[in-house]
């Protein structure tokens, strides 16, 4: 039986080439950004134990009924694909003691999830998140910085028609007063509402908000909203985040509406969005999450943080592809096909074994003095090569003949034959004088 071709599962895809390149600027702009902002790097395990996200997440959330890729090792521990990244840095946090360093402690990552979801265009089953979170503190400038780099970051990645959707879910004792005023409404109103939101209204009522049911929808905008029912405390806190944003000219919008679809949320929540995603509009989103290091075992520690997809910024980018790395040195073989730079008559045979070594010499001395170096390694014709060059974009070209090297500068047209073990001088004085 003929074998057919193996592709990779819906829902998930290769990176190539271009798209490789930028998500490499978009990870090197994240790293400019956070960075001097006191943020370092983490990174947890793919794998982890499936009550982190049940405790941290939910169980009531779709995440963690329904989306979750779910396996046993051979001890018949319950081991979990991580779909999100915030419960893993909480549960390190705890893990490695970080409550005793200096307040707050900020760490990001650029990482891959996994959800099982219905493939579609912005939504995969395995997906790429940048994030950053701050624990520790409190303090609403905590919040209004959290969300003043992210909105940085999509600014200087190109992602277009963004809005930024703000409001507070308040502390615990606050939303838990408001949750039996939301779930007396629902009651009121159940046979119009859809019945995933109807099995929802003891565990998890806020998710309303989130229905795409019509009828559901209709009924929301009569319920009593939770900004309405904040404590003193929250609602100071709140305005406090919205002053600095103000501040700092950053524009959005206050939704009464917005929930997030994970239970640790507390105080302030956000969302980015972009009109250019379509019906999948949302690019980033995060919050204040103040219980979660205390449910996983930790001490009790505020913190706040935020994820951005990266392949919905990547969509909703504008479509500008990052520069491509200019070349600063090409190697090409004068011999690869008997051709000679000068038009003389091909070189002998037995010269081409050298020249191949003298060329392959030379471009690990260029590396080494850190210049971007390639050299010839497909058998092309001496006008491949410089074909090649160009298309590289190559600043010069060092044609590697019989002991000696013609060196060609691609930018002013000229050419010189010097001793090839004087090339890289030439060419780092070249740079140098540009």
């Amino acid at each position: 039986m003929g074998a057919g071709r193996i592709k990779v599962p819906r829902g998930t895809f290769d990176i190539l080439g271009e798209q490789a390149e930028a998500r490499s600027a978009l990870e090197a702009r994240a790293r400019a950004i956070l960075a001097p902002a006191g943020y370092e790097r983490i990174e947890t395990p793919v794998l982890e134990s499936t009550e982190l996200f049940a405790r941290a997440v939910g169980e009531s959330t779709d995440i963690v009924s329904k989306e979750m890729f779910t396996l046993q090792d051979g001890s018949a521990r319950s081991l979990t694909l991580r779909p999100e990244g915030t419960a893993p840095i909480c549960r390190a946090y705890v893990e490695h003691g970080m409550h005793k360093r200096r307040a707050p402690v900020k760490l990001w990552y650029l990482s891959s999830f996994f959800r099982s979801e219905r493939a579609q265009a912005g939504r995969y089953r395995q997906f790429w998140q940048v994030g950053a979170e701050a624990l520790g503190s409190d303090d609403p400038g905590l919040d209004a910085e959290s969300i003043a780099l992210l909105a940085t970051l999509l600014s200087q990645v190109g992602v277009r028609a963004v809005r930024l959707r703000l409001s507070s879910l308040g502390s615990a004792d606050s939303r838990a007063e408001y949750r039996a005023r939301l779930q007396d409404y629902l009651r009121e109103h159940e046979a119009a509402l859809s019945s995933e939101v109807r099995s929802r209204i003891e565990l998890n009522p806020l998710r309303a908000f989130d229905s795409d049911d019509r009828e559901t929808q209709r009924v929301m905008q009569g319920a009593p909203r939770l900004l309405e029912h904040l404590s003193r405390q929250d609602a100071e806190h709140f305005a406090a985040v919205r002053a600095l944003l103000d501040e700092a000219s950053i524009t959005y919008e206050v939704d009464s509406t917005l929930v997030r679809g994970l239970d640790y949320y507390t105080r302030t929540v956000f969302e980015f969005t972009s009109d250019a995603l379509g019906a999948q509009s949302g690019v980033a989103g995060g919050g204040r999450y103040d219980g979660l290091v205390e449910a996983l075992g930790g001490p009790p520690t505020p913190g706040v943080g935020w994820a951005a997809g990266v392949e919905r910024m990547l969509l909703a980018g504008d479509g500008q592809p990052p520069p491509a790395s200019s070349v600063e040195l090409f190697i090409a073989l004068a011999d690869a096909s008997g051709e000679r730079s000068d038009g003389r008559s091909p070189a002998p045979a037995a010269a081409t074994e050298g020249t191949r070594k003298a060329a392959f010499a030379l471009l690990s001395a260029a590396r080494s003095a850190g210049l971007v170096a390639q050299m010839e390694l497909a058998g092309r014709s001496l006008k491949g090569q410089l074909g090649h060059a160009n298309a590289l974009r190559a600043r010069y070209v060092a044609i590697v003949e019989d002991g000696e090297t013609v060196l060609r500068d691609m930018q002013e047209g000229e050419q010189q034959r010097i001793s090839t073990d004087t090339v890289v001088h030439t060419v780092l004085r070249g740079l140098r004088d540009l």
